[in-house]
């Protein structure tokens, strides 16, 4: 398979796939990647706790069985960790802190190894939310948002981590999105068990960040469900203990439909409700009653406004073609997966292959969105 197969950038980075190996305290170390996550396109090494505080915090975890990292110079771990992985994978850090000092330097470091720097606003252990870190970091926005600023100015790529479910998650999104990170990693956790689905696809709505998603991804099933509903790229973490072998098929499974397919997070359609605004470029004339109404709306379009908006992209292009189709052209076609033979025998008739015809689809997507009415989040990814 091609190592350009996926075009998939943050900033000046760039991704060869969509599988990272998410941070996990005392497990997710150099040697832990290089074992089980050279095929990966990101892996995040971490948590590494930054101050004195944090550090306490960790000795006191690890006396009741936790497990976690400890250092007495820890920049200088960091810095090391980073060049011990593998080539292949870009390279992430997950930190904590109580104070921003530590935060800027590791920034730097991260900077100055073109690899992503990581603020751990998600761990929810005691010892780590008593003293205003992690988790805790979610009711405060005005300390999160500050550190996001200040950490933004040192250049480095920006991920912040956080956990679903604890406080209004579309505020949250909006406010870390505005404070200027590039990466979301969202622990998409409901009550219960399994991932909020729903949530990721109301995210996806509402930022333009690159977005990561993590929980309980232990086969392509389940990160294909969560690529559906918007997410960039997909993190696994426990499932990765119990099969060694977890990350090199996920790559390998999303790669063969990378090729077959040509979008590898194509979403589902809008029809049906859980579609996230991409799948506007497989929406029908806007002509009837249905849910496309609600959701152009949501980018501030009349259904005139959409209709010339999609035309306006098409114009020049094989989504032009299709007189035979329901409406006239590809252009009101629906997503490769569902069948349908009066847009599949106008592909045969144009030579135009299932991946070609769906990487335009990608291009009439961003289009519909870049040019809403009222646009979504403020990122420029």
């Amino acid at each position: 398979m091609s190592d350009n197969l996926f075009d998939i950038k943050v900033g000046e980075l760039s991704f060869k796939n969509p599988i990272a190996l998410a941070p996990m305290g005392g497990i997710t170390n150099s040697c832990f990647a290089n074992e089980n996550a050279t095929d990966a396109g990101l892996v995040i090494l971490g948590g590494y706790n930054l101050d004195a505080a944090t550090q306490k915090a960790a000795s006191e975890m690890l006396a009741r069985g936790r497990e976690e990292f400890e250092s007495n110079e820890p920049l200088k771990l960091i810095e090391s960790e980073i060049k011990a992985v593998n080539e292949g994978p870009v390279v992430g850090v997950n930190v904590r802190s109580t104070t921003i000092e530590p935060l800027i330097e590791a920034a730097k470091i991260a900077k100055h190894a073109d690899a992503i720097l990581e603020l751990d606003a998600h761990c929810r252990q005691k010892e780590i939310t008593d003293i205003g870190a992690g988790q805790a970091l979610l009711t405060d926005l005005t300390k999160l948002c500050d550190w996001i600023e200040h950490i933004k100015e040192t250049g480095v790529v920006l991920s912040v981590k956080v956990r679903a479910n604890v406080v209004d998650d579309i505020e949250l999104v909006q406010q870390i999105e505005s404070s200027g990170a590039d990466i979301l990693h969202l622990d998409a956790m409901k009550e219960g068990s399994g991932a909020d689905l729903n949530l990721i696809k109301n995210i996806r709505d509402s930022t333009r960040m690159f977005l990561i998603c993590n929980n309980s991804v232990t086969d392509i099933d389940a990160a294909q469900d969560m690529f559906t509903r918007g997410a960039d790229m997909v993190s696994v973490a426990r499932g990765v203990l119990e099969d060694s072998g977890l990350i090199s098929n996920l790559v390998h499974s999303i790669s063969a439909q990378q090729e077959d397919m040509g979008w590898y997070n194509a979403p589902k359609h809008v029809c049906r409700g859980e579609g996230d605004l991409r799948g506007l470029a497989f929406c029908c004339l806007p002509v009837k009653p249905c849910p496309v109404h609600n959701n152009i709306k949501k980018l501030g379009y009349s259904a005139q406004e959409f209709a010339d908006t999609k035309m306006e992209f098409v114009k020049g292009t094989m989504l032009e073609y299709g007189d035979s189709t329901c409406f006239g052209s590809l252009a009101w076609c629906c997503k490769i997966s569902k069948r349908c033979y009066l847009r599949d025998g106008v592909l045969e008739t144009l030579g135009l292959s299932d991946a070609e015809y769906m990487r335009l689809k990608k291009e009439l997507a961003d289009y519909i969105i870049n040019n809403a009415k009222k646009p979504i989040g403020t990122s420029k990814n």
